[in-house]
């Protein structure tokens, strides 16, 4: 039975050493193949790591000043938004991160800032939004959190005659502060609208100055809603709003709708806060208008907030 192992073995061999010669004659070149199980990347244990490289964002800080804010400012990353007609919308954000920061602490981890991101950028949904910036404050160990999304959102809209289809983008922001004992949720959105002097139009035989007007809007809300709801909120209360392509028909028709609903930049304001107030959804709300006056070389400009001004000054405003 022994040498009948030997043998085999033996045979087995003079195999191998047939197999390294090819047709030429030549001896082949090994070839290594490494299984599935094999690992070719070799690691240092990660408590020899830590002793090697300093953690110098949290070493101790000697000169006892506490930062309010410490993170990314403006960076620009792939996020997928809610949309009403298709569900989702895949844009792209500009982004502000930050965490409050202890005096003992010489910095923030801002690695862990892009982790989170990373970890969430599928799922940018105003739902969630509170629930991502807890997570931030949990990841950092520190009293407060917030974060700011700004992102291009489009929606399609038809001319209002010929019905041409045309896609019109908004920008709009989501926005979260969290902190041990609250926190708070808000969106924002700036809306382009027509505006038709209603001065303009009274003294003048033929015709009135028209321009076009930013409505920027931000709101703090109760249940989960449709941006599509709100940035139709505000287009209602212009004197028109705007779209990407209108034929000869259409054109008229936007010219004299403005025509017929003439507004300052203080209507708009007014307008749009009549109609929040009646949204109990909304229990605060700032809203300023900026018109790009067509006969001036400046803008006009408003501002309306609730609930209203407190110690002369309106709620939000530094």
């Amino acid at each position: 039975m022994t040498e009948k192992r030997f043998t085999r073995s033996v045979e087995e061999k003079q195999k191998r050493g047939r197999g390294a010669i090819n047709k030429k004659g030549l001896p082949r070149v090994p070839i290594f193949r490494a299984s599935r199980e094999t690992q070719l990347v070799f690691r240092a244990p990660a408590s020899s790591l830590q002793r090697e490289l300093r953690d110098v964002h949290s070493e101790k800080d000697g000169r006892k000043l506490e930062l309010e804010r410490a993170g990314v400012k403006g960076l620009r990353y792939p996020i997928c938004v809610l949309d009403r007609v298709s569900g989702k919308q895949h844009t792209v954000a500009e982004i502000d991160m930050s965490v409050s920061l202890p005096h003992r602490r010489r910095g923030a981890h801002m690695s862990r800032f892009v982790e989170l991101l990373n970890r969430h950028r599928r799922e940018i949904d105003i739902r969630r939004f509170r629930a991502l910036c807890a997570e931030l404050r949990r990841d950092h160990d520190a009293t407060a959190a917030h974060v700011t999304v700004r992102f291009p959102y489009f929606i399609e809209k038809r001319a209002p005659v010929s019905g041409a289809k045309g896609l019109v983008d908004y920008s709009c922001t989501y926005g979260a502060s969290v902190t041990a004992g609250a926190d708070e949720l808000w969106v924002a959105v700036e809306v382009p609208v027509t505006s038709l002097c209603p001065c303009s139009k009274a003294i003048s035989r033929h015709g009135a100055h028209n321009q076009r007007s930013v409505v920027r809007v931000k709101v703090w809300f109760a249940r989960f809603f449709w941006l599509e709801d709100l940035i139709a909120l505000i287009e209602e209360s212009a004197s028109c709003d705007l779209y990407a392509l209108l034929k000869r028909p259409d054109e008229k028709w936007v010219t004299e709708r403005a025509y017929q609903r003439p507004r300052f930049v203080e209507d708009l304001v007014r307008e749009v806060g009549t109609r929040l107030r009646r949204d109990r959804n909304f229990p605060r709300w700032e809203v300023e208008a900026e018109s790009f006056e067509s006969i001036h070389a400046h803008s006009a400009y408003a501002r309306l907030s609730h609930p209203g001004a407190r110690n002369g000054r309106n709620a939000g405003e530094s």
